[in-house]
C-alpha cells in the first residue's frame, strides 16, 4: 500500500466530529427494551450455525489508582485492592454464567483485557480470573491472541514476564507522552527509563505484538516536544503504535475539567503535530493502518489488511474478523452473530444481577439487514481504503446507485475534493483521503443522516 498523504487544507475543510466505528450501528442506538432473553436466543443461535464461529473474550477491569484527566473511560478510582477482590468475584461469576450459554466446540482465539487499568489486579486476581476463563470457555493456545492493557508504572520486568507466563502473548503500554511538563499537566507522571526497560522484558520473553499508545493535542504538546516523544517510541521500536486524538469533552468527562483549555495546543498546532507524526513513523518503517494506528511492515495487522480479513471491534482494529465477542465486566460490549448488547454501568449494578443469575445486561441491538449491509461497508473502508461494488451488489442483490442515491452527491463533492474515486465497480480512498475515512464512512451512517443520532463525537482529526 503507498504512503498515506498529509493534506493540511484538506483536512481544514473537513474538520468535524463523527463517530469511530468500532461498531455499527454505534452504541448511540443502543435499547433497553432489549434483554437477557434477546442475547440467549442469539447464543444459542449462533451455536446452532454449522461451522462453529470462533469467540473472542474481553475482559473490563475498571480500577485505577490515580485519575488521568484527559481519560473518558468508564474506571473506578481507589487504591483500596478489596474492591478490586469483591469485583473479580463477580467478574469470575460471569464467566461462569457466559461459559455455560456455549457451545464446547467453540474455540477462544482472542482474548483482551481492557479497562481503567487491568494491572491494578494483583497477579493473584489476575490468574483466578484466568483459571475460571479456562474452565468456562475452550482456548486455542496455539493460535489464540491474547492481549492485555498495562499502565507501564503498575509493572516491572519481572512482571512483565510473569504475565507472559500466565498466557498473554500481547501487550499494550499506555503512555500518551514521555514529556514530563505534559505529564504533570495531565496527572499521569511516568519514568522513561522503566517503560524502556519493560519493552525490553516484553520483547526478551517472548510477547509476539508489542503496542505503545500516544496521545497528540495534550497541553503543553508543541512539535519540538512531541519529536522528542516521538524519537522515543521509534528508538523502543514496538510493533505497533496508536497515536490518538485528544478530544477536549469536558462536559462529559468531568475529570477533563481539570485541564488548563489555554494550555491546548491550537487545531492548527495539532494538525502539524500530526502530521510530524504521519511523517516520522512511515519513514521509520511503519505502515499507516488506519484511524490511528501504525504498525511494523511484518504485524499480522499489515497482513491481514494486505490479504484483505482487517477487521474493526470494539477493541480497535483485529486480525479475526469471524469472531463473536463475549464481554465481561461493567459496560462492557458484546457482540454475538448480527446484535450488540452492553453490560449495566455500576459495580451495584453488576452485582444485584449476578445475584440473581442474570447475565448482566441492560441494553443492547438487533441489526436490521440495512444495518448489517452498512456495517460491512463501513469496515471494508476503515480497514482497506476500498469498496468493491459489484460484488456487493450481487451479495446483497440491490443496486448500489439507486440504493445510496440520496448521499451519491455527496460522495461524488468528496470525489471533487480528491478524498476518493468512484465509479460503478470500485470506491477507494485516495492516500490523501485516508485520514477522513471516518468522514467518508459517516455519508454511509443512516441514523447521521437522518439525524436519530445525538451523541457528541470526538472530532474525526
Amino acid at each position: 500500500m503507498s504512503k498515506t498523504l498529509f493534506d493540511k487544507e484538506l483536512l481544514q475543510r473537513y474538520d468535524t466530529t463523527g463517530p469511530r466505528y468500532t461498531s455499527y450501528p454505534t452504541a448511540v442506538q443502543f435499547s433497553q427494551q432489549y434483554g437477557t432473553d434477546d442475547y440467549r436466543r442469539w447464543v444459542d443461535d449462533s451455536n446452532n450455525d454449522p461451522i462453529p464461529t470462533p469467540l473472542s473474550l474481553y475482559f473490563h477491569i475498571p480500577f485505577c489508582d490515580s485519575i488521568c484527566y484527559y481519560c473518558g473511560c468508564s474506571k473506578v478510582i481507589t487504591r483500596d485492592q478489596n474492591k478490586a477482590d469483591s469485583y473479580v468475584e463477580l467478574l469470575i461469576k460471569e464467566i461462569k454464567l457466559q461459559g455455560a450459554l456455549f457451545a464446547e466446540d467453540r474455540l477462544v482465539t482472542q482474548m483482551h483485557w481492557g479497562g481503567g487499568t487491568p494491572t491494578f489486579l494483583e497477579d493473584s486476581s489476575i490468574e483466578k480470573i484466568l483459571s475460571q476463563a479456562r474452565k468456562s470457555f475452550n482456548f486455542s493456545d496455539d493460535e489464540g491472541e491474547y492481549n492485555i492493557e498495562v499502565d507501564p508504572r503498575t509493572v516491572d520486568p519481572s512482571r512483565v514476564a510473569h504475565l507472559h507466563d500466565m498466557g498473554f502473548n500481547r501487550i499494550s503500554f499506555g503512555v500518551q507522552d514521555f514529556n514530563h511538563e505534559v505529564q504533570l499537566a495531565v496527572h499521569r507522571e511516568q519514568n522513561t527509563q522503566q517503560i524502556i526497560d519493560n519493552i525490553k522484558a516484553a520483547r526478551k520473553h517472548g510477547f509476539r505484538s508489542i503496542n505503545l499508545d500516544l496521545m497528540y493535542g495534550l497541553p503543553h504538546q508543541n512539535l519540538q516536544s512531541f519529536s522528542e516523544t516521538l524519537d522515543i517510541t521509534i528508538d523502543a521500536a514496538p510493533d505497533r503504535i496508536a497515536v490518538y486524538n485528544y478530544a477536549h469533552l469536558p462536559d462529559m468527562f468531568k475529570p477533563q475539567r481539570r485541564i488548563n483549555e489555554d494550555d491546548l495546543p491550537e487545531a492548527e498546532q495539532k494538525l502539524d503535530i500530526l502530521k510530524l507524526t504521519i511523517d516520522k513513523l512511515q519513514s521509520s518503517g511503519y505502515v499507516y493502518i488506519g484511524m490511528d494506528h501504525f504498525a511494523k511492515t511484518n504485524d499480522d495487522l499489515v497482513k491481514a489488511q494486505n490479504t484483505g480479513m482487517l477487521h474493526r471491534n470494539f477493541q480497535g482494529y483485529s486480525t479475526h474478523a469471524d469472531c463473536d465477542t463475549i464481554a465481561m465486566g461493567i459496560t462492557a460490549i458484546s457482540s454475538i452473530g448480527d446484535n450488540y448488547s452492553q453490560n449495566v454501568r455500576t459495580i451495584e449494578d453488576y452485582e444485584n444481577k449476578l445475584k440473581q443469575n442474570e447475565i448482566p445486561i441492560y441494553r443492547g441491538l438487533e441489526l436490521e439487514a440495512d444495518d448489517v449491509l452498512r456495517r460491512e461497508i463501513i469496515n471494508q473502508l476503515l480497514c482497506h481504503f476500498v469498496l468493491d461494488i459489484k460484488p456487493l451488489e450481487e451479495k446483497w442483490k440491490f443496486n448500489f446507485d439507486h440504493y445510496f442515491e440520496t448521499i451519491i452527491p455527496d460522495l461524488h463533492t468528496m470525489e471533487n475534493d480528491g478524498l476518493l474515486t468512484l465509479n460503478e465497480d470500485r470506491l477507494e480512498v485516495t492516500s490523501s483521503g485516508r485520514l477522513l475515512a471516518r468522514n467518508i464512512c459517516m455519508k454511509f451512517d443512516r441514523y447521521l443522516q437522518e439525524k436519530t443520532s445525538k451523541e457528541r463525537f470526538s472530532r474525526t482529526i
